[in-house]
């Protein structure tokens, strides 16, 4: 397991490598996705049980990785 961001590991033995909450087999992703649809933050976190501050932290990477990525528009 690699911490790749305060809360966000990485192990390509759970969940093929992709970002999860550490400690858990929860994506970073589901939990966005979640939020993302409306669910209350504490909500998410009883239901996938994490506590809403892992929420939060899979909020700030989700949005750390958008700030890294760049989109070129075709003319």
């Amino acid at each position: 397991m690699t911490l790749i961001a305060p809360r966000i590991s990485v192990d390509p033995e759970v969940r093929f490598g992709k970002p999860v909450i550490a400690g858990t087999r929860v994506p970073v992703s589901v939990i966005v996705g979640a939020v993302a649809a409306g669910d209350q933050w504490s909500e998410v976190a009883l239901q996938y049980g994490i506590t809403e501050e892992d929420v939060r932290a899979a909020l700030t990477y989700a949005v750390q990785r958008l700030q890294e990525e760049t989109v070129r528009a075709s003319a």
